[in-house]
């Protein structure tokens, strides 16, 4: 998606004004391609940031739709995106190209799943993350280690963020950081937890920042794993390093990105609801489930089975992992509930 590049003299003035970027710096970006994964609170930021810096193509992935509860703290959606149920890949392109006309959008409605992460990166520069679950982001790793493509890892939840730079080849990968992801049920979720508004915009605009440096190419990358508690007030930055025995850049055994999709979803027949089921069995812990997601909506939990209420829809889920997601429009749109009130498989 792009239109008419008229009037493009001037736009980035003061950009290429900054001593870090000028005009062969603003060139590069111009004719840089960068793929943005996952189009929430945090995604949204990275992508208008980019949009506006002058990056020449954004590829925008997301598997969701917009809704009512999104804009509180996802900056490119509106009501009446809200209300047509517009995807976030075709919403944001729509409004980006508002912003400028003269760069190429590609947005893709598409779960970034282990059969759909390689072609979702391909011919890119650069990939930045705005996903919000760690299972995405480890088959993310495995592909950009994978293709020996460069990306920026970032998260935030609650007020906390953080955010590295990984350069396949020269540094640490996400595995040399954390081995294996932690149980889904023991993690804050956004919908469960919450998140303070301004932390994504600040980790977001970090890795903006960052991308754009690894695109004009005059500064080495940061080599540091950044992490921010805002409440308080507290950045910090420690070493991270490359782990020789690393199963992903050390081995190259691509362990996540080989799994079969971690979720079937099935269509319940004459039901406005869809059945996800996880890749393997989990023993879910009800009560302490029902106590995390008080804050997220109505919720009320049996020994057998939790519901939710929230955004009118109702959720249930059973103590194997299993979940009826009710008013959802679309597979995708299931999944994407699943993952965000009960967590990755």
């Amino acid at each position: 998606m792009s239109g008419a590049p008229g009037g493009r003299e001037g736009r980035h003035s003061r950009q290429v004004a900054f001593s870090g970027i000028g005009p062969e710096g603003q060139r590069k970006i111009a004719e840089a391609r960068v793929a943005v994964v996952g189009l929430g609170a945090l995604g949204t930021v990275i992508a208008n940031g980019l949009a506006r810096s002058g990056v020449g193509y954004l590829r925008l992935i997301d598997r969701d739709y917009v809704e009512l509860s999104n804009l509180q703290r996802q900056l490119l959606y509106t009501e009446a995106d809200a209300r047509e149920g517009l995807p976030k890949a075709e919403a944001a392109a729509r409004r980006l190209v508002e912003v400028d006309s003269g760069i190429e959008l590609d947005p893709r409605v598409s779960d970034f799943g282990p059969d759909r992460a390689e072609e979702l990166i391909r011919d890119v520069d650069l990939v930045v993350d705005g996903t919000d679950n760690l299972e995405t982001r480890f088959i993310l790793n495995d592909a950009c280690v994978k293709a020996k493509l460069p990306w920026i890892y970032g998260g935030a939840v609650m007020d906390h963020g953080a955010t590295m730079d990984i350069i396949p080849g020269e540094g640490p990968c996400l595995r040399c950081l954390m081995p294996e992801p932690p149980e889904g049920q023991d993690l804050p979720t956004c919908a469960s937890a919450g998140v303070l508004n301004p932390i994504t915009g600040i980790i977001g605009n970090i890795e903006v920042v960052e991308a754009l440096k690894l695109i004009v190419g005059t500064e080495r990358p940061r080599k540091t794993y950044l992490a921010v508690s805002l409440w308080s007030t507290d950045f910090s930055e420690c070493e991270v390093e490359r782990d020789p025995a690393c199963p992903c850049c050390g081995q190259r055994r691509f362990e996540f990105l080989e799994r079969a999709p971690s979720h079937a979803v099935v269509s319940l027949c004459g039901r406005d609801a869809f059945q996800v089921m996880p890749q393997s069995t989990r023993d879910m812990d009800l009560a302490l489930a029902c106590q995390r997601l008080s804050a997220a909506g109505k919720v009320r939990a049996t020994s057998f089975m939790l519901t939710l209420e929230v955004d009118g829809r109702e959720l249930r889920l059973f103590r194997d992992g299993r979940a009826i997601i009710g008013g959802a429009k679309s597979r995708d749109q299931a999944l994407s509930l699943y993952t965000e009130y009960f967590g990755a498989d």
